[in-house]
């Protein structure tokens, strides 16, 4: 059970706010889902935001999770199906499932395959609607970093060049 930054440039305290409830609503949707092994929200670029879970390759299903939710997203519109929502996968050993979880962020979820696939949907669309506002909350409350333009350059500053005249060598002769 770690927590990471939603964002690196938000104030320290809003971010402790935000992630303390995003890992409670991840713990909440494993109690209301016992077969539920683990939960991850991440933003939509694949860094982790709060995980619940044994697993210890978190960065690894982020960034999976990302790759996903861009496929997904493809897929869904160029079908006319909309804007993504969800992908459930089903492995030997149990069930992956990705949910859009407002502009900014997604949810994943790991269970087992035994868990109740309806039960889990309900649950997990509920979580992502509430990690979903509370990152989108956070994005927006983020301040933007102010842009400032390059100071001009200033022209060097010309350096006098002597000239020489045509006979004006400046050389003494002797005879």
């Amino acid at each position: 059970m770690r927590l990471f930054p939603l964002r690196q440039r938000a104030e320290r305290r809003q971010l402790m706010i935000a992630e303390a409830e995003l890992l409670g609503e991840l713990r909440r949707l494993r109690s209301r889902v016992p077969q539920v092994t683990g939960v991850l929200a991440a933003s939509v670029d694949g860094l982790v935001l709060a995980q619940d879970a044994a697993e210890s390759e978190a960065e690894a299903v982020a960034a999976l999770t990302a790759a996903a939710l861009g496929v997904g997203s493809r897929l869904t519109e160029t079908t006319g199906q909309g804007h993504f929502r969800e992908l459930l996968v089903r492995g030997a050993d149990g069930y992956v499932a990705t949910y859009a979880a407002g502009a900014h962020a997604v949810l994943t979820v790991l269970a087992e395959p035994r868990v109740n696939v309806g039960r889990l949907h309900l649950e997990a669309r509920r979580s992502s609607t509430v990690i979903g506002e509370l990152v989108d909350a956070s994005a927006a409350a983020t301040p933007p970093v102010p842009v400032v333009p390059p100071r001009p350059v200033d022209p060097p500053t010309p350096v006098p060049i002597p000239v020489r005249r045509p006979g004006a060598s400046g050389a003494r002769g002797g005879t």
